[in-house]
């Protein structure tokens, strides 16, 4: 028979017990309160992607922005929005963004960084698809931005020179036909360029302007007869319905330069450009500075592409009974 003393040994013994398993239970409960708080203190970001139209080019161009913002490992949502190349669309959709909770607005086109940049001054934008962001009043220098805005641009400085000393020297063209849409004020931009530059090549620029992608066939097609070669600046309204443009060319054996690399692939003859996804994804790098605070727009200086290659699709050459020249040959990029 236990004393006295050893029942209460036993007593307090069990009382020690009690309390070490009551304290287990709520340092336990501590532990899984803290995941938890770490959890919800993850930042999440939405970012609005406003892109004024379908094409290869601005489609990858948001592909290398995505990839980016992965790369960073930044948890972000995206609200992606297509215009499908109306404007009115276009601004409701910058309305929109600039009256919800988002942290970045993603602007891919020219008039698609013109609305949302009309639309707030507060979110954060960066643009890419670009042609001319001082000239669209998107930015007040490429040095410094100033505002709320800032990105990178499309035009290479040597792209349309090369371009038009190509068509002049390589393959001998005298008319060129250019189809464009007047209304987009990149378009206005690339076209000033190259009839200041035929003017001093003694080459006739002949113009075909269009206000949709509807009417692009019918304005190449007012071409035929009239040039002995095309140049299909970058022009959103015009990639976009490019088949058009290529039927025609093919049809009638016409050299047709463009100003994107993707238009190559598409039937293009040649051109001087780079990849959009390799610009996107320089976007990207600023709207991870951004969003992580390493830096506002106004201080992140507008890029601009070094890259610059040229290629040549040989299956078009061949159809338009195009010989590739040896000089060609060592200018083309792999």
């Amino acid at each position: 028979m236990m004393n006295k003393w050893s029942k209460l040994a036993m007593v307090l013994f069990s009382a020690v017990l009690l309390l070490a398993a009551c304290g287990g239970g709520e340092k336990s409960g501590t532990t899984e309160k803290s995941d938890a708080s770490k959890k919800e203190d993850a930042k999440k970001y939405t970012i609005g992607v406003t892109q004024l139209v379908e094409h290869p080019s601005l489609n990858a161009a948001f592909e290398g922005f995505q990839q980016a913002i992965a790369d960073a490992g930044l948890d972000v949502e995206y609200d992606v929005q297509n215009a499908q190349n109306d404007n009115s669309a276009n601004t409701t959709i910058a309305t929109n963004f600039a009256s919800a909770n988002i942290d970045l607005i993603f602007a891919n086109s020219t008039s698609s960084a013109q609305a949302v940049a009309s639309a707030t001054q507060e979110t954060p934008i960066v643009f890419t698809s670009v042609t001319d962001a001082v000239g669209a009043e998107l930015v007040d220098s490429l040095e410094k931005p100033g505002g709320n805005v800032t990105g990178t641009i499309d035009l290479h400085p040597d792209v349309i020179p090369l371009t038009m000393k190509f068509l002049k020297e390589q393959l001998a063209a005298k008319k060129v036909g250019v189809v464009f849409n007047a209304g987009e004020q990149n378009a206005r931009v690339q076209i000033d360029k190259v009839k200041e530059l035929a003017k001093e090549m003694d080459l006739t620029i002949v113009e075909a302007p269009v206000a949709t992608s509807a009417d692009v066939k019918q304005a190449v097609d007012s071409l035929v007869g009239k040039v002995d070669s095309l140049y299909i600046i970058k022009d959103n309204t015009v990639v976009s319905a490019l088949e058009s443009v290529t039927s025609v060319a093919l049809d009638n054996k016409l050299p047709m330069m463009v100003g994107e690399l993707d238009s190559v692939k598409r039937g293009g003859l040649a051109a001087y450009g780079f990849n959009y996804y390799d610009l996107g994804y320089e976007t990207g790098e600023m709207a991870v500075k951004i969003l992580t605070g390493e830096s506002k727009p106004a201080e992140l200086p507008v890029q601009v592409t070094k890259n610059l290659k040229f290629v040549v699709n040989e299956e078009t050459a061949t159809a338009i009974g195009l010989e590739i020249q040896e000089e060609w040959q060592a200018e083309i990029s792999e």
